[in-house]
C-alpha cells in the first residue's frame, strides 16, 4: 500500500486518518482511506461502503461518531469514482462494464483490513449503492460480524414514466455499443452543485447540504456526474438477482427515511419483512442520506448501529 491523498482540508475526520492506493488483481488502482484508527479500547472496526457519486472525504464525520463509540472505520472510493480510476474518456461518467467489478474491490478493503491489522469483528455499514454492493458481499460470504443500512440500493425509484422500459432500453443501449451515453434525465454535473437545498432528495440538513457543497466546490476532482447505460443495466440485472435470494444469515439493522427519492423503499420493505432477525426503522420526513441528516437523526443512527453491533 502506498500513500494516497486525503483532503483534511474538507473531511472533518478524526486526527490519524490517512488514504493509501492498492491495485486491484484488474489493474484498477483504488482509494482506500482508514478514516478512523482504533481506538485504545476497541469494540471492532466498520468497513463502511458508500453510495454512487461519494468519496472517502464525505464519511469524516461518520468516522468520528463511530470512533467515539469505540470503532476503527475503514472506507474506500469505489472503481469510477472519487480519486479511484475512472475508466471512461469522460470521467464524470459513473460507469462500470459489470456490476460484479465491485466485488473486486470489496475483497481489497478485506484485505487491507487485515494487512492493517485493524481489530475484530469487523461490521459492514452499507449506504444506497453500498448497500447494494454490500449485500451481495454477504451472500459471497463477506467476513462480518454484523450488517447496518442506510437508504440501501436493493431498487432504485426510477421516473415513472421510465420505469416500464427502462431494462429494455437499458440492455438495447448497451448491447449497441452506446452503453457510456448518460442515463436519460442526467448530465455530467453533480447533483450537489447543481441541485439548489430547496425540496434536493439528500438531506433536510442546510448546514450538512452546505458542507457537501463546500467539499466538491474545494475538490472538484471528486465529483461524478449521472451513471451510465451500462452502469444502469447491470445494476438492475444485480438487483433482480439480489431479489431472488434469501436473506443472508447476518444480524441486520435498516434505516431509511420515509421521504426516501432515489432507492426503492418497498424493496428495503419487502427484503426486511423477510430477514430473520432484521430491524427496519422508517425516519418520518427523512431523505437519502440519514447520516447526513440533522444532528438528532445522525446521532440517534449511530447509536442504534453501535448497540447492534456490539449486541451481535
Amino acid at each position: 500500500m502506498e500513500p494516497a491523498p486525503f483532503h483534511h482540508d474538507i473531511a472533518a475526520a478524526p486526527e490519524g486518518a490517512r488514504a493509501f492506493w492498492v491495485t486491484a488483481p484488474d489493474g484498477v488502482r483504488l482509494r482506500l482511506a482508514l478514516l478512523a484508527p482504533p481506538p485504545d479500547t476497541s469494540r471492532g472496526t466498520v468497513l463502511l461502503f458508500p453510495g454512487r457519486t461519494e468519496y472517502v472525504e464525505k464519511y469524516g464525520p461518520a468516522a468520528t461518531a463511530f470512533l467515539a463509540r469505540g470503532f476503527a472505520c475503514l472506507s474506500l472510493d469505489w472503481r469510477g469514482q472519487g480519486l479511484t480510476d475512472r475508466p471512461l474518456g469522460d470521467p464524470a461518467t459513473g460507469h462500470v462494464a459489470r456490476f460484479s467489478e465491485y466485488q473486486t474491490d470489496v475483497a481489497e478493503v478485506i484485505g487491507a483490513a487485515r494487512a492493517l491489522k485493524l481489530p475484530e469483528p469487523y461490521f459492514l455499514l452499507g449506504h444506497s449503492m453500498g448497500g447494494g454492493i454490500g449485500l451481495r458481499a454477504l451472500h459471497k460470504g463477506l467476513p462480518v460480524k454484523a450488517a447496518a443500512f442506510t437508504g440501501p440500493m436493493w431498487g432504485i425509484a426510477l421516473p415513472a414514466v421510465f420505469r416500464p422500459i427502462a431494462q429494455l432500453l437499458a440492455a438495447l443501449t448497451h448491447s449497441s455499443g452506446f452503453g457510456h451515453t448518460y442515463v436519460p434525465s442526467t448530465k455530467p454535473g453533480t447533483y450537489v452543485l447543481d441541485a439548489p437545498f430547496a425540496d434536493n432528495t439528500l438531506t433536510t440538513d442546510p448546514e450538512m447540504y452546505g458542507w457537501m457543497r463546500r467539499q466538491l466546490e474545494t475538490h472538484p476532482e471528486l465529483a461524478l456526474g449521472g451513471p451510465s447505460m451500462t452502469w444502469l443495466n447491470e445494476a438492475l440485472k444485480e438487483l433482480r438477482q439480489l431479489r431472488s435470494l434469501a436473506p443472508p444469515a447476518v444480524p441486520c439493522l435498516t434505516w431509511i427515511g420515509t421521504n426516501e427519492r432515489i432507492v426503492e423503499i418497498e424493496a428495503v420493505r419487502r427484503l426486511m419483512r423477510n430477514w430473520p432477525g432484521g430491524t427496519l426503522k422508517e425516519v418520518e420526513g427523512a431523505e437519502h442520506e440519514l447520516m447526513m441528516e440533522p444532528p438528532a437523526i445522525r446521532d440517534a443512527f449511530f447509536d442504534a448501529a453501535a448497540e447492534h453491533f456490539a449486541a451481535s
